[in-house]
């Protein structure tokens, strides 16, 4: 049976609509593929070369190992959650109003720009309160004001004992590894409550969740072990 010229043309036709449709669908798998690796790419971006950098320029981690992460807490039958940077104990002077840094970039989930200060009455009973440990809502309080930025892959960073945080900065502001976030202070403490600006400290925690609920950077490990991890997560000087 002859071949008719038109059939000879639908063939044609249909092979190449086959050939269009496949080439569109690798070209969308492409797309999809190139899409996903600029988001893996712009995350890592945001985290910077080696993770996270310390939210103090120029600063060493605490030389102190009561000013690491796990330390005990024996006022508040707890553990410490975080970095503590005090004068003389990180490599670089820490004075009261100094800027503090994002230590990787992400989304401000909390900004304390209301914060008042605590009166004596309400700081020492705050302190009776916790004497045989603290909740998360009286850790915050202990805290002073703080910014936490959430980080991709679900970290979060917290910056706590701040005296004053940037102009501008709210929840939900973008912020990127290295901007200045907030000044050192001394909220939440016994000094900030007597309205002195001695005894300056930032307290930073990492937290590999939500502060308070899930792990922090260094939970369950022995000094030693805090800084060699530390080697690898932070740009350290």
């Amino acid at each position: 049976m002859p071949i008719k010229p038109g059939w000879v043309l639908l063939a044609l036709v249909l092979l190449l609509a086959l050939w269009q449709s496949t080439q569109l669908s690798s070209a969308r798998r492409q797309i999809a593929g190139l899409q996903a690796e600029i988001a893996r790419l712009e995350q890592e971006l945001q985290k910077g070369p080696r993770g996270f950098m310390l939210p103090l320029p120029g600063a060493c981690l605490p030389k102190t190992d009561s000013n690491l992460p796990g330390a005990p807490r024996e006022y508040r039958k707890g553990t410490n959650p975080g970095f503590v940077f005090i004068d003389g104990d990180a490599c670089v002077p820490v004075r009261f109003g100094m800027g503090v840094v994002a230590a990787a970039g992400g989304e401000v989930i909390k900004a304390e720009t209301t914060y008042k200060e605590m009166t004596r009455a309400d700081f020492e009973a705050l302190i009776r309160a916790v004497a045989n440990g603290a909740s998360p809502e009286q850790m915050n309080r202990l805290r002073g004001r703080e910014v936490w930025i959430r980080h991709p892959g679900g970290f979060t960073t917290v910056y706590a004992h701040l005296s004053e945080i940037a102009p501008g900065l709210k929840v939900g502001s973008k912020v990127h590894k290295g901007q200045w976030i907030g000044r050192v202070g001394n909220s939440g403490t016994e000094a900030a409550v007597r309205g002195r600006s001695e005894e300056a400290r930032l307290l930073f925690e990492l937290w590999d969740g939500e502060p308070d609920k899930d792990r922090y950077f260094g939970q369950g490990l022995t000094p030693a072990m805090v800084r060699a991890r530390a080697k690898l997560e932070f740009s350290l000087p």
